[in-house]
């Protein structure tokens, strides 16, 4: 994605636009505003007689208003133009708005034509970055103040209806106004776009729930402000980190919807623009990384994704009973069953990771509650690491696609073709069992076995779980530990062989805590030394493997969330140094990004390129991404729950100086911690 582009966010539904505002979309610009999965305008470009217009800066209050000060035609080295125009966005109540207003700074007066040009393609959202022919019908009619388009597919229809606040003329292509303005006199005009999903009798399906309408903007506005004053205050004598941390928690606030099955609940949409939807992974992990700012956000994640959990054996979707899902979309091409994401379970990863979340809400919040009600769902999830995971019978969860055609062929989170390789590049062949999903098995089950103990009533099932995770264990350390090397295999092939490349994903197995402890040091020497780490992250995969590239999505380049989870894992293990080291770098790199912490970015040595290289196609903002400073304070202050307590042992490097994470709430109502780099604590 163009890192230039700008965005109004709210949820699910946002625009994306060129730097001017204008919207023209194309495969490789995919620019537009997206509500439902869909693409609801493609062309939004306005021009004033007859002139485009450029930019001379834009405004950003919140990730709800946008506003662009424009002037006709190319600015030249000194700008005194005649006029000037400014555009003001916004969503509000789900609906697009914008404000143009034209300014006539001329002597005398002047007669302006303004022209919008408006169009849309209806492009499902997984369809916009590659060339496709609409298989439906386009339509489009012009209406008093305003134009309608559309697109009908059978018994799918989607619906943009663009509206002016003032007279304007109509031909069905744009909306024109022509005004005269006395000199230094002003002119406006108010647009509204909305998006309508449409049953066959012409009703937005949406209207036919029992949700709340969407949020006004004042609604939202104070949701943000109390957001804000809710959150732990942070200070830091590196400001950097308060930084990152203060636009994570204004991003993480954007990024948050409520799904149509649970309107009164909020939980993280997984990033913009590819994965504006339910996600199970990304919220999970998120919602894990979030819970000493928001633990609401776990709350609702376990309850939407156990909803949707699997029921039935269904190759299309790789849907098993107890599974938890990949994703779910609303788009054409899900409706169509041209792709299978409505829901789509092809992770491996997520059906674990959700059991590690709702005992880890539990710990930090005592909600004993949601884990009695989700007991069902949470020994289902069990279940399916024993039953469908472990598809050889050897105790190892691995993966194959069910669905040959459309489904993700590799099912952790380096989901890329080729992220699961061997040293010299070879790809293995399936079923594989990549490491960290061994690791994640092994928690699920311990933490399985505190909540059958001490909610569900079951110390028989407790005392079980604690067995196969113990054996687990065991047969884990000795057929993915590749003695000669140090370090874990990166996976077993569906021969059991090890697939030896180094990569980050051993990096989880310390925040999962089935490294024995002996083994430890090794393993974290790994990721700290020069193959992963560049200076500026830990790489996903080491340099001097075949396949490394530090442009790889998931071969190469560093990704925060990844580099977070794995700089708890250190300070699991007593690893201080290391984990201030890996938090410190990481909390760098925001620098280089507005403050805001990038999905990935190239894993180039910090001493080639003296700064960290954009990620060409990264989601901006991505809530793994976002979250990913919440858990790194969480490492450097030392943060657990323990009962009724929140035990502190803070360990954080000099350059982080003072460190004070104000009102942190939990099951113990409010504490302040306060760490200091001060001073140099041994590990």
């Amino acid at each position: 994605m163009n890192p230039n582009l700008v965005r109004v966010l709210d949820g699910n539904v946002f625009v994306l636009s060129d730097d001017n505002g204008d919207i023209e979309a194309t495969t490789a610009n995919p620019v537009g505003f997206f509500d439902f999965d869909t693409r609801f305008l493609s062309v939004w470009r306005l021009t004033l007689n007859g002139d485009r217009l450029s930019v001379l800066s834009t405004a950003e209050r919140d990730h709800l208003h946008l506003r662009f000060f424009l002037v006709p035609g190319a600015p030249t080295h000194y700008v005194d133009a005649k006029s000037s125009v400014i555009r003001e966005r916004t969503i509000n109540g789900g609906v697009f708005e914008e404000r143009l207003t034209v300014f006539n700074h001329h002597h005398a007066p002047e007669d302006f034509t303004v022209r919008l040009d408006v169009d849309s393609d209806f492009a499902p959202i997984l369809g916009v970055s590659v060339d496709r022919s609409p298989p439906g019908r386009l339509y489009r009619r012009s209406e008093e103040r305003g134009l309608r388009l559309g697109y009908q597919r059978e018994r799918f229809q989607r619906e943009t209806m663009v509206t002016s606040s003032e007279p304007v003329r109509v031909d069905g292509r744009a909306l024109t106004w022509t005004v005269r303005l006395d000199p230094k006199e002003a002119w406006t005009v108010e647009l509204r776009v909305r998006s309508l999903v449409l049953c066959p009798d012409g009703v937005d399906a949406r209207d036919r729930l029992e949700r709340r309408p969407r949020a006004r903007l004042h609604e939202r506005q104070d949701d943000l402000a109390g957001w804000m004053s809710r959150a732990p205050q942070l200070s830091c004598d590196w400001e950097a980190l308060t930084d990152v941390y203060r636009r994570s928690l204004v991003d993480l606030a954007a990024l948050r919807y409520s799904p149509l099955t649970l309107p009164d609940q909020v939980m993280p949409a997984a990033g913009l623009p590819w994965a504006a939807t339910i996600t199970g992974r990304d919220s999970i992990l998120t919602s894990f990384m979030a819970l000493p700012v928001a633990p609401e956000l776990a709350s609702a994640t376990v309850r939407m994704l156990g909803i949707d959990q699997g029921a039935v054996l269904d190759d299309f979707r790789d849907e098993e009973p107890g599974k938890i899902l990949r994703e779910f979309r609303y788009g054409e091409m899900v409706a169509f069953e041209e792709r299978p994401e409505s829901p789509y379970y092809g992770s491996a990863d997520a059906t674990p990771l959700y059991v590690m979340l709702l005992d880890e809400y539990e710990r930090w919040t005592g909600d004993a509650d949601l884990v009695r009600e989700f007991e069902d769902e949470a020994r289902a999830a069990l279940r399916w690491i024993d039953e469908y995971g472990d598809l050889l019978g050897d105790g190892y969860v691995r993966y194959r696609r069910r669905n040959e055609r459309s489904g993700v062929a590799n099912q952790g989170w380096k989901d890329s073709p080729e992220a699961i390789c061997h040293a010299d590049g070879r790809l293995p062949g399936p079923p594989l069992a990549t490491c960290e999903l061994q690791g994640y098995a092994y928690d699920a089950k311990l933490r399985g076995a505190r909540m059958a103990r001490e909610f569900w009533g079951d110390p028989a099932y407790a005392d079980r779980l604690e067995r196969e995770a113990a054996v687990l264990r065991e047969r884990f350390d000795r057929d993915f530990w590749i003695g000669d090397r140090g370090y874990y295999a990166l996976a077993l092939d569906g021969d059991g062989r090890q697939v030896d490349a180094l990569a980050s994903n051993m990096g989880h197995l310390l925040w999962s805590g089935i490294v024995p402890p002996e083994r430890a040091a090794q393993v974290a020497g790994h990721l700290v030394g020069p193959r992963l780490f560049s200076g500026w992250g830990i790489r996903t995969l080491g340099t001097g493997q075949e396949r490394y590239n530090p442009l790889g999505h998931h071969v190469g380049a560093v990704w925060p969330f990844d580099n977070a989870l794995i700089t708890w894992g250190l300070r699991r293990y007593g690893f201080a140094e290391e984990a201030g080291r890996v938090a410190e770098a990481i909390v760098d790199v925001s620098r280089y990004f507005q403050g805001r912490l990038p999905e990935a970015f190239a894993g180039y040595p910090r001493e080639l390129t003296g700064y960290p290289v954009r990620y060409p196609t990264a989601n901006n903002p991505q809530a793994m991404a976002t979250a990913a400073p919440f858990l790194l304070l969480r490492a450097l202050l030392g943060l657990e729950a323990a009962g009724e307590h929140l035990l502190m042992a803070p360990r954080v490097p000099p350059r982080f100086g003072r460190v004070e994470l104000l009102d942190v709430p939990g099951r113990w109502g409010r504490r302040d911690v306060i760490g200091s780099g001060l001073a140099h604590v041994d590990r």
